[in-house]
């Protein structure tokens, strides 16, 4: 099986080489699709002059944010199954094979790679904790799933499933709507221990309090208007 990994990168010159040679290291076949959302850091440059067989690369001329540059991204994926890969390092492409297991397997349809199942990880911000602790429960509360980690970038998806959701969040809100709109479907979900290597803000960390504000505006507006 094909396996398709979509990065969407904005301002990540520091890390963007590295997570790209992490990604094509990995053994399992794949595609890397980069989606650039308009970087102004020099992002862009490096990405300009990077040829790979394996790796196609597509901008946006105008900063859209995550959400939006991910759309972009599946309308181009050939593989059977698709993962959401961030282009700093908080997250190991090492996990590829554990993400995928359950759907080569034909026992799930979703997997979401949990932070709080696993074995290693940076040791960082109490109230980011508890703020997607509280996340998780609310959208577990609506959507009848008992994920531990709802807000992970660590998503797996066969590719016919994940081409039947339209996101329509521009920025981190397309967590809680894509869980939303899985739960609907009825997807068969799995959740599987990944290692989490967090970031601080002097790192480039983007999420910010306003996006949990806006992440439960979300989950009220996808569970219960749609």
């Amino acid at each position: 099986m094909l396996l398709s990994v979509v990065m969407p990168v904005y301002n990540e010159k520091n890390t963007i080489e590295e997570i790209i040679q992490k990604v094509l290291q990995e053994k399992t076949a794949k595609e890397l699709i980069i989606v650039d959302d308009c970087s102004a850091d020099g992002t862009r440059d490096f990405l300009d002059q990077f040829q790979h067989d394996q790796v196609r690369i597509f901008f946006h001329e105008k900063n859209q944010g995550k959400g939006a540059a991910i759309r972009t991204g599946l309308q181009h994926v050939a593989g059977d199954i698709v993962i959401i890969q961030d282009a700093d390092l908080e997250y190991d492409p090492e996990d590829y094979a554990r993400l995928i297991k359950p759907i080569v397997m034909d026992k799930a349809d979703v997997v979401y790679g949990s932070r709080f199942r696993g074995v290693e990880q940076r040791v960082l911000y109490f109230w980011h904790y508890v703020g997607n602790k509280f996340l998780t429960l609310l959208s577990n509360m609506l959507t009848n799933l008992n994920l531990s980690d709802m807000e992970t970038c660590y998503k797996a998806f066969r590719t016919d499933v994940i081409k039947k959701i339209t996101i329509e969040a521009h920025r981190f809100g397309m967590e809680p709507e894509v869980t939303a709109k899985v739960a609907k479907l009825g997807c068969r979900v799995y959740e599987v221990p990944i290692s989490y290597y967090g970031r601080d803000y002097s790192e480039g960390k983007k999420i910010t309090w306003r996006d949990g504000i806006s992440a439960i505006y979300f989950i009220f507006k996808f569970h219960l208007f749609r």
